[in-house]
């Protein structure tokens, strides 16, 4: 449940009907809240070695990965409930100090600028430069649960669940200018290279963790980690990510 008084509220009023018990305890996780709040407990899942399937309902603002939130009938909608099996993907970030920092990413990693001057960045796909600079505000990799977030904010495409791609989208190109971004297979292992860096520091971001003056970023999805998310059969994740693209 997140922290917020609407969540609360509705765990109350599940704890009235439902023994809450601990995760290691439970079948599945129902967690209460936004989608932020979804991939916190997403990311705690990942410390169990077998992570428990999760039903986020909405008690957020967008709620794009929740179903909507009802308090009768939850074992019964549970029951029917259509998974998603989805990898994370794993952040390798080396500072200009020299430390490595590794952490998942469920939406997508992104690479930001930290002052008033743009970023340089160098991109390598399975050990080839393909771009030599990038010059930009930043640049990202999202999976298809998260093309419809930060991804889509930065004119990036969807992508259909069972695509198997990922998205690399610059935020805010400079040169070249009409660098639109790329799809890449999933199991592509991308790596940015991020010139003058400590004249133009860059920050490299795994959802919500942050490492702050990264020399060089590695990206790769991690297959070993299956994450099980449950929708309602009628409004499924993959429905709402198709029909987004016909959304204004």
């Amino acid at each position: 449940v997140s922290d917020s008084h609407v969540a609360r509220a509705a765990g109350e009023a599940l704890k009235a009907k439902h023994a809450f018990v601990p995760v290691r305890e439970a079948d599945v996780v129902v967690a209460l809240g936004g989608d932020g709040h979804l991939l916190h407990c997403l990311h705690e899942a990942m410390q169990f070695q077998d992570p428990k399937p999760m039903f986020g309902m909405n008690r957020g603002t967008v709620g794009f990965l929740m179903n909507d939130f009802k308090a009768a009938k939850l074992e019964e909608r549970v029951a029917a409930a259509k998974p998603f099996v989805l990898h994370p993907l794993q952040m390798t970030a080396t500072t200009t100090a020299g430390e490595t920092v590794t952490h998942p990413a469920i939406n997508e990693v992104s690479l930001l600028r930290e002052t008033r001057q743009t970023a340089k960045i160098g991109i390598i796909i399975d050990g080839k430069t393909r771009m030599e600079e990038l010059i930009c505000d930043g640049v990202l990799v999202a999976t298809p649960a998260g093309s419809t977030a930060y991804n889509l904010s930065a004119n990036g495409p969807i992508l259909p669940l069972e695509a198997d791609l990922l998205a690399l989208t610059p935020i805010s190109p400079f040169r070249p200018r009409r660098w639109r971004g790329a799809l890449l297979p999933a199991a592509s292992e991308i790596e940015f290279d991020v010139r003058e860096a400590k004249k133009r520091p860059v920050s490299a971001v795994a959802d919500q963790r942050e490492v702050r003056d990264v020399a060089r970023v590695k990206v790769a999805m991690d297959r070993s980690i299956s994450l099980t998310l449950l929708f309602d059969p009628e409004y499924a994740l993959d429905d709402r990510i198709r029909l987004e693209q016909f959304t204004a």
